[in-house]
């Protein structure tokens, strides 16, 4: 039996695995230190029970278990806590956990509940074992197949008749997100926030697109339903992803034929779409992004710098600025210096040459001709307009 045990204290963890490992030698322990490392095991191994820390960073071990319920329907959870509040006690039974343990957990309560546990899946292995492995390759294969079929690549031999039987008219749902990193995690939080949700509003699956996008398919017995979907689709992922992300969905679709290009028109439509995003956490990115750019304007001042500074793709950083400033980052930077210069203008000491480089333009002339752009006039003729004549 494989067990996995996830606790950010490596004392906690490995002491739960001393003892499983002294009572149950016959039985394989799998350490994780969060969710992002329980998930992979999960995904690679038979884990049969799972005892979860509540509180991680990133995700709680409550937040684990629900995401994880769909895939992994049959593993046992056991949620162990250093916080006796009952309102976690509650939720972790609404999850469908097994047992609730206090920290420190003693050795023997801990070897009872293993013991129980196992004598539990092991009646359950022999009644549904052989058909929960039909199941699941049938899922694999159809998503396999269904992925494949989405990028015009060929499906092979395999007939799709019983697939568009099943699903006789069907919309599509894409998630994409954006990131310059890899984006394991939140591609599991996807995939199992959007299959719960198809199945609540009627049948479909969902398939890994690419790296970075997942696609759903859904059958709904009201097609209206589909904006209802999305809109709670969004709301779970603004909650649980630190990523950007899009939503994109289709009309409904009556011919199997035309999902490879209805997938294409998705993925361009996507180039102009908007990110979602975490409000707080973009906002502070932008707080960060116009403070930096306050005090660097006179620098060599570039979009994608700036973004490295707030740690954002360009391209999402682009998109938000200017949803939350109003104006694009390249506008922004080019007013924030001429303001500048004007005031320097006041000084005749100063030669235009040295106003220009005080606010980063290197080029006097370039400059002259972005400032006369701005103002219809050049900085001598703003000079000469703001020094009073002398008499």
């Amino acid at each position: 039996m494989d067990i996995l045990i996830v606790d950010d204290e490596t004392v906690i963890r490995e002491g739960i695995q001393r003892t499983l490992l002294n009572r149950f030698p016959e039985h394989r322990v799998h350490l994780a230190a969060n969710a992002e490392q329980a998930i992979a095991l999960l995904r690679s191994h038979r884990i049969q029970i799972v005892l979860t820390d509540i509180l991680m960073p990133g995700m709680t071990g409550l937040e684990l278990m629900n995401m994880s319920r769909s895939r992994h329907p049959n593993v046992k959870w056991v949620v162990i806590s250093a916080y006796s509040e009952f309102s976690y006690a509650q939720e972790a039974v609404r999850l469908g956990a097994k047992d609730y343990l206090l920290k420190p957990i003693g050795k023997e309560v801990l070897s009872e509940m293993i013991r129980k546990l196992g004598e539990e899946i092991a009646h359950e292995t022999e009644l549904n074992e052989e058909s929960e492995l039909l199941k699941a390759n049938r899922k694999y294969l159809q998503e396999a197949v269904f992925q494949r079929f989405t990028q015009g690549l060929d499906t092979g031999r395999i007939d799709m008749k019983p697939f568009m039987e099943q699903h006789p008219h069907f919309n599509l749902i894409m998630v994409k997100m954006e990131s310059d990193k890899p984006v394991f995690l939140e591609n599991f939080i996807i995939e199992n926030v959007l299959q719960e949700l198809i199945e609540r509003y009627g049948k479909g699956f969902v398939t890994v697109h690419d790296s970075k996008s997942l696609l759903g398919i859904v059958t709904l017995p009201d097609a209206a339903q589909l904006t209802a979907l999305v809109d709670e689709l969004r709301s779970h992922l603004v909650k649980y992803l630190k990523v950007p992300f899009q939503i994109m969905s289709s009309d409904q679709i009556n011919r199997f034929e035309a999902v490879p290009a209805e997938v294409q028109r998705m993925r361009q439509a996507s180039t102009t779409q908007v990110y979602e995003h975490h409000a707080s956490g973009s906002d502070r990115s932008i707080d960060v992004a116009l403070q930096y750019i306050r005090t660097h304007y006179h620098d060599d001042l570039s979009l994608e710098k700036v973004a490295a500074i707030v740690y954002l793709n360009p391209v999402y950083f682009s998109q938000l600025f200017k949803q939350k400033i109003g104006q694009g980052f390249k506008e922004y930077v080019t007013h924030l210096r001429l303001e500048q210069a004007k005031q320097l203008l006041m000084n005749p000491k100063l030669k235009l040459a040295d106003v220009a480089d005080r606010i980063g333009y290197q080029d006097m002339r370039h400059f002259s001709q972005v400032f006369r752009k701005k103002y219809g006039v050049t900085p001598s003729e703003y000079r000469q307009e703001q020094t009073p004549s002398s008499v």
